[in-house]
């Protein structure tokens, strides 16, 4: 199962884009999902910037296993799961 979660209408709303990345993970292991999308868009970068400063806080790192970015698509990251 893959989840996804695209930044685009929230990408100036700090406080929302913390509570969305925070659902998306509840949710990917309440459901058992393995892969989280995330789609900050390109844009200047600094949303996605932002996001990966929230999945490398220690709190949040500890939910997930790896991040992998998409080497095609720089407006494109995913999140592994070992459920």
């Amino acid at each position: 199962m893959r989840l996804k979660l695209d930044l685009h209408d929230i990408f100036n709303k700090g406080r929302d884009i913390d509570k969305a990345l925070g659902d998306i993970m509840d949710e990917a292991e309440r459901t058992g999902a393995r892969t989280v999308e995330i789609i900050p868009g390109k844009g200047s970068g600094q949303l996605k910037k932002r996001v990966l400063r929230y999945l490398d806080r220690k709190d949040v790192k500890a939910r997930y296993h790896r991040i992998e970015k998409d080497s095609k698509n720089f407006g494109r990251l995913w999140i592994h799961f070992r459920h």
